[in-house]
């Protein structure tokens, strides 16, 4: 196990870490070595929510809390509560917990790759008292381990400050293990926030609609990409165009409701980001007259050459297109 650098004393703590966690037992104990490894000289708080685990990974989480009880502070479900609909863990259960300044936040299965990850942010935010969110890119890796698309998780191509309308309109995702945010934003939950089937993106709104945001370009945190029993994975069973509509008009909704909580201040940017989401989902299940239509020939062209020359390909000679993909699953 990691060896946790942090200063005892009554320092009020700065950062608390908020992970969700959900048959992760594979990868939680490596998430928490990484975080007890950080550098730093402010305390910390670490509050995970396992969603009633049936692998090992609640007995992990039991373990590194009996060797720093002090620090980490877990929910044990025995339901799962994400079943019973409640689809935005953190804010439903660990952030009404937080003490810190800010949160930091991770999923249970990715992990910190620089141990100055937190202190960079949190240098940053100190001198920046109108900045409320920093965010950074992540490496990219597949469940054995193997490097992938690096640029799934490089939103920008260098350090600087994000303006609230790009951060609502941009073509690539941020890593959710990058994100840090002043607590003062999560304070009070919108219900774009709470009835949103993902939590990423309200959380980057809310950030847009509070204050500037700034970007590190380098990858401190590491992804784990479509792993088993990811909710990538989960959107890949049953039926997938059914589930890809209702997941694109739950988002058209969100945006909806966001630009009305927001008084359409940014009601260009929401349009573009609501549009975006259509467009990726009629791509995913290959709705060809969508994805060609006139209108939708910007967001085509964000996507990267290779990907336009498959959906091309799959779209002029579908036959061959199956042919060549039914022989490499067979390899």
């Amino acid at each position: 196990m990691a060896k946790e650098k942090y200063l005892p004393g009554n320092d009020p703590v700065m950062v608390s870490v908020c992970i969700v966690t959900y048959n992760h037992g594979k990868y939680i104990g490596e998430c928490l070595d990484h975080i007890l490894n950080q550098i730093r000289d402010f305390k910390i708080e670490i509050l995970i929510h396992d969603d009633a685990s049936t692998d090992n990974a609640q007995d992990v989480i039991r373990a590194y809390q009996k060797r720093y009880p002090e620090l980490i502070r877990p929910i044990l479900r025995v339901e799962n509560q994400y079943s019973r609909g409640i689809h935005n863990i953190s804010g439903a259960f660990n952030f009404p917990r937080a003490t810190g300044k800010y949160i930091a936040l991770t999923d249970g299965d990715d992990y910190w790759c620089n141990p100055y990850k937190l202190r960079t942010q949190v240098e940053y935010m100190e001198s920046h008292p109108d900045c409320v969110f920093t965010f950074h890119s992540a490496k990219v890796v597949t469940e054995n381990g193997e490097i992938a698309n690096a640029s799934l998780m490089r939103p920008y191509r260098d350090d600087r400050v994000v303006s609230p309308e790009e951060l609502i309109d941009k073509s690539v995702g941020s890593p959710f293990a990058s994100f840090m945010i002043r607590r003062s934003v999560v304070e009070n939950l919108p219900d774009y926030y709470k009835n949103c089937p993902v939590g990423d993106r309200p959380l980057e709104l809310m950030c847009a609609a509070a204050g500037q945001s700034y970007y590190f370009d380098e990858p401190m945190s590491v992804y784990r990409f479509s792993i088993h029993g990811s909710w990538t994975e989960s959107q890949m069973t049953g039926d997938y165009i059914e589930k890809q509509h209702n997941y694109s008009k739950q988002m058209q909704e969100m945006y909806s409701a966001f630009d009305e909580a927001t008084d359409h201040r940014f009601h260009d940017a929401v349009q573009r980001a609501s549009d975006r989401t259509v467009f990726l989902s009629n791509v995913n299940i290959r709705d060809f007259k969508e994805i060609y239509k006139q209108e939708n020939r910007p967001y085509l062209h964000e996507l990267s050459r290779r990907d336009r020359f498959f959906i091309s390909f799959e779209h002029i000679m579908p036959h061959i297109y199956r042919a060549l993909q039914k022989a490499h699953h067979h390899e």
